[in-house]
């Protein structure tokens, strides 16, 4: 066993010796993505128009971030982002800057954007909403990744974190109840709509787990919010809740469960002030040496 962990460790070095000095990034396909389902298959109606599955429920797209001098031979920390309504996986990387603050940020982590309903007003998860579809996600964006040599194909994966916005509530929810992967952190930016006892029991779990919701005053999600904070102070939860105003590093590194009232609007609270940034620096995801 100790010649086995030897060579693990050494053949994870001998790949990080030629180190990424540059930005990569890579667009992969995958089976395992929320769409094409069949919950979709004739598509989806709001508000009298219809959103046909061919335009917005037929990719499987997934975006991978890896940033300059990843250090491969750790364990890989993974970042799954999930998108809103109206965007899709490159929109919501260059709409709310999220490389680049993931760049600034100096965790060691790869940033996922997952499709899911893509361009349209809707927040079902599709497949990931099923049991394990997450696990076979995670193993076939690593399985790819080994083979495009983002990572070495030794390499495991270790912390993983889901944040989103606004309509991603669902999808993530449904993920932690049903994916079957150990999930380290949750962040959601104005995005706590529903499925709130989900959060809650993916929580209860596990004193380790880290959650951090930060809502609006007109994003739709501060009753849900403040009623999330009543329901954790019933199962003896404490929660941190303070004003955006008032965030500092500090807070973020020594409080679990953090609920955050923004003056922001609801689609400037993840790059203004570069909040995402913020909360993964403060995170349990590795830092770049």
């Amino acid at each position: 066993m100790k010649f086995f962990t030897i060579l693990f460790i050494l053949s994870c070095i001998n790949f990080n010796a030629n180190a990424q000095k540059e930005l990569k990034s890579f667009h992969i396909t995958s089976s395992h993505t929320s769409f094409p389902d069949t919950g979709r298959a004739n598509g989806h109606e709001y508000n009298k128009v219809l959103y046909n599955a061919a335009n917005h429920y037929n990719d499987s797209s997934v975006l991978i971030i890896v940033p300059p001098k990843f250090d491969s031979y750790k364990k890989v920390d993974l970042i799954f982002w999930f998108h809103g309504w109206g965007n899709n996986i490159d929109s919501a990387a260059v709409r709310y800057d999220l490389i680049n603050q993931l760049v600034n940020s100096n965790v060691n982590a790869l940033l996922v954007f997952a499709e899911t309903a893509k361009d349209a007003p809707d927040s079902y998860g599709g497949k990931l909403e099923r049991r394990n579809k997450f696990k076979e996600l995670v193993n076939d964006v690593m399985l790819k990744l080994a083979k495009e040599k983002g990572i070495n194909k030794n390499c495991t994966t270790g912390n993983v974190m889901l944040a989103g916005h606004s309509g991603a509530y669902r999808v993530m929810a449904y993920i932690l109840q049903n994916g079957n992967v150990p999930v380290s952190e949750v962040i959601l930016f104005d995005a706590l709509y529903a499925e709130t006892d989900k959060f809650i029991n993916w929580i209860k779990e596990d004193t380790t787990h880290r959650f951090i919701n930060i809502y609006t005053d007109h994003g739709g999600t501060d009753n849900e919010s403040k009623e999330m904070i009543n329901k954790l102070a019933a199962e003896n939860i404490s929660t941190y809740t303070l004003e955006e105003s008032l965030l500092n590093p500090e807070i973020l590194q020594q409080h679990r469960i953090i609920v955050i009232h923004s003056l922001h609007a609801h689609n400037d609270i993840i790059q203004k002030p570069d909040n995402f940034k913020l909360f993964i620096e403060n995170s349990v995801l590795q830092k770049i040496n």
